[in-house]
């Protein structure tokens, strides 16, 4: 559900000086992020794959996938990005503020740092 916005800097791997700012809607119920077709392009971020993606609306769609920098707030790390068409929603999805380690207040509606949770077994 998408409860919160956020001010977020894409750049380039392998140049991270091309870059793009644009708002995005928080949306936790989402597993990857959305960022436009065009926005991606103009700074030389090709897809490296296709993946099959179910909407909101319960439709089944292929996108480009890629990956870039993703910074909020002084974070950054790298992250897989789909190539949004124009109908599509600019999106931050779970994948990616997990990465950040970033989680959404739901009452101030703001991000906020998490402590992330590793599990594992201990072998004895």
């Amino acid at each position: 559900m998408g409860i919160a916005t956020a001010r977020v800097r894409i750049s380039n791997l392998a140049d991270p000086a091309r870059s793009f700012e644009d708002e995005f809607i928080v949306d936790t119920g989402a597993v990857v992020s959305f960022a436009p077709t065009a926005k991606l392009e103009s700074i030389g971020v090709a897809p490296t794959r296709s993946e099959r993606l179910r909407l909101a609306d319960g439709s089944i769609v292929t996108r480009p996938v890629g990956d870039v920098f993703f910074e909020i707030e002084g974070k950054r790390t790298a992250a897989p990005v789909i190539f949004a068409d124009p109908s599509d929603a600019t999106l931050l999805g779970a994948v990616t503020l997990e990465a950040l380690a970033l989680g959404v207040d739901p009452v101030s509606r703001k991000l906020h740092p998490v402590t992330l949770l590793a599990v594992g077994v201990r072998r004895t």
